[in-house]
């Protein structure tokens, strides 16, 4: 019952997760719920399963192993994307012009 309850909260998290990414209006922004909604529905869904389904130790490790794996790669890629994103923010820029990183190129500051 409890490992049940984590898969649904943890795929309800991911959803909700994807929803703030559509809802965002730019790029900065829709990096956040991308890996902090992601990274926290995964840790309820391996919970879920660990709880629920794992009766073999073998796979209890190795979902653990998953789990602790998507804690380092996950925010190091989000802060990857959002690094190379940030050096190469002209091309941002065309592509959405109210993202640009540097504040003197957004609309309604005094030095436009």
């Amino acid at each position: 019952m409890v490992g049940t309850v984590l898969l649904f909260s943890g795929c309800f998290l991911a959803l909700t997760g994807a929803v703030g990414v559509l809802r965002m209006p730019d790029f900065y922004t829709r990096i956040h719920p991308a890996g902090k909604a992601d990274t926290l529905a995964q840790s309820l869904i391996v919970l879920g399963l660990l709880i629920g389904r794992s009766h073999e130790f073998v796979t209890a490790v190795k979902l653990v192993m998953v789990t602790g794996l998507l804690y380092f790669t996950a925010p190091t890629a989000t802060h990857a994307i959002t690094q190379a994103t940030y050096r190469s923010d002209d091309e941002l820029e065309k592509r959405w012009p109210r993202t640009s990183a540097n504040p003197s190129k957004q609309e309604g500051t005094p030095n436009e």
